[in-house]
């Protein structure tokens, strides 16, 4: 998925916090967002995850505006994620029976990513029961598992281990490359910007810096 963001103005009160005039996201590729805190990093992915819809300018998705279909094709890991108190198989099918998908798809996709993302061992653990780590993983094989079109990521590696981040990382591209889908990713470690982006683009003070 390709994204245009044309006049993009966000502002809090007197503050602005995002003022980009122009800014193309290339589909199949991974692009990483870097900047200082405050810079407009988060907010940006939340203008094009349209959970905030109340900014000016547009977000064209494939040259489109923003619906219904477009939504079913995106996803977004928080830096936190949120995980239903259920067992960790039910967090990650949960996006598959959204799509009604026939139980043996969703057995077998489900399965796969758990062992991707080397979590097989915690399927039946509760969401609310798993480590930091354990719940970005996690986060990331229920964004994953249904092979979204663009996959926007606030900082999923941040303050886990060297190993867990080796494996998410790897998955990222891994879907980037297999899947084709556009990849989004904030992130403040600009050598993991390095070793799995495209491009990056550095924010200052919600604007793009050169």
């Amino acid at each position: 998925m390709k994204l245009d963001l044309i006049d993009i103005k966000k502002a809090y009160g007197e503050k602005t916090v995002l003022d980009i005039p122009q800014m193309t996201i290339e589909e199949g590729k991974i692009t990483g967002i870097a900047g200082p805190n405050g810079s407009g990093k988060s907010t940006l992915l939340n203008i094009i995850s349209h959970i905030d819809d109340t900014y000016n300018g547009k977000v064209k998705y494939n040259g489109m505006d923003f619906s219904r279909d477009i939504a079913k094709n995106i996803t977004y890991v928080f830096q936190k994620p949120y995980l239903f108190r259920r067992s960790v198989y039910d967090n990650i099918l949960y996006p598959l029976k959204l799509r009604k998908l026939d139980k043996k798809t969703q057995e077998n996709l489900v399965k796969d990513i758990m062992k991707r993302l080397e979590i097989e061992n915690l399927s039946n653990k509760r969401g609310h029961q798993l480590s930091g780590g354990e719940s970005q993983k996690v986060a990331l094989a229920r964004a994953l598992v249904f092979k979204p079109h663009l996959l926007l990521l606030d900082e999923p590696t941040s303050n886990i281990d060297s190993e867990s981040v080796k494996v998410m990382e790897r998955e990222i591209v891994r879907f980037n490359k297999e899947r084709e889908g556009t990849v989004l990713i904030v992130t403040h470690n600009l050598d993991q910007a390095q070793r799995i982006c495209d491009t990056t683009i550095y924010l200052d003070s919600g604007r793009v810096s050169n």
